[in-house]
């Protein structure tokens, strides 16, 4: 319902065009952020709502505001007849990588049927929601998936992570840790990229786990429900063939 409400609030106050003064929405707005710093103002998906986007801490985040900066709006906001989460979608597209771009050598691949499909994975083997998604993904077909190991949440036990690398199996030894909690027992002495990783987890922005990152470049943080995971997987997979 507070969903519904907002979009028809919203509706009622910005139902008219405006331009937007952008220089005041900076100077009015960017003081408030806490140190987070605007990069740019463009209008938003309401007719008359003005989209503010920054970096903080937490990576990428939009607010929204009215041409004269006079109201600020922090939350989502939602197309009422499909129930799309539009500010969840713009921040995904916003905070996109170049998924070439990541050292996927540096990862424990696992093939599932053709592995036609492809994904990348920040995943913590202590991590419950991830232990979850382990179980969601158990389900698809067809996916050629790449993890990269992010022991931040239990960073005492990184060295199970570093054996899992060190396996004969790495695969293997992955599923073993993250959906039995089985610690493999090969020496976590190897050479192996965990710390690496996880410092490129925190240049990229991964502030949560699982951090999923699709063909096209897009980062989903958390896990997703199967049909949403096909789903994304298939329009991802169709964007990057039709750049090909």
């Amino acid at each position: 319902m507070h969903r519904i409400l907002a979009v028809l609030c919203l509706s009622v106050l910005f139902a008219t065009p405006a331009q937007a003064n952008e220089q005041l929405i900076r100077q009015t707005i960017e003081p408030k952020l806490n140190g987070g710093k605007i990069d740019g103002v463009q209008p938003g998906p309401v007719p008359g709502l003005f989209e503010v986007r920054f970096r903080s801490s937490q990576g990428v985040q939009i607010l929204y505001t009215d041409a004269k900066a006079e109201n600020i709006i922090v939350g989502n906001i939602y197309e009422s007849k499909t129930d799309r989460n539009l500010t969840e979608e713009r921040i995904a597209r916003l905070s996109a990588i170049k998924f070439d771009s990541l050292p996927l050598d540096q990862a424990v691949k696992i093939v599932r049927g053709n592995g036609k499909r492809v994904m990348a994975m920040f995943s913590d083997p202590y991590c419950p929601a991830c232990q979850s998604f382990e179980q969601v993904l158990q389900q698809v077909d067809d996916l050629t998936l790449y993890v990269f190991m992010f022991p931040v949440i239990r960073p005492e036990r990184a060295d199970h992570s570093k054996s899992v690398w060190c396996s004969p199996d790495r695969a293997k030894a992955w599923l073993d840790l993250a959906l039995r909690k089985k610690v493999s027992g090969a020496s976590p002495a190897c050479d192996n990229p965990v710390e690496k990783i996880v410092n490129l987890g925190q240049t990229i922005g991964v502030r949560a786990t699982p951090t999923v990152f699709f063909q096209n470049g897009e980062r989903v943080q958390g896990g997703l429900p199967i049909a949403a995971l096909r789903a994304r997987l298939e329009e991802a997979s169709g964007a990057r063939q039709a750049k090909k």
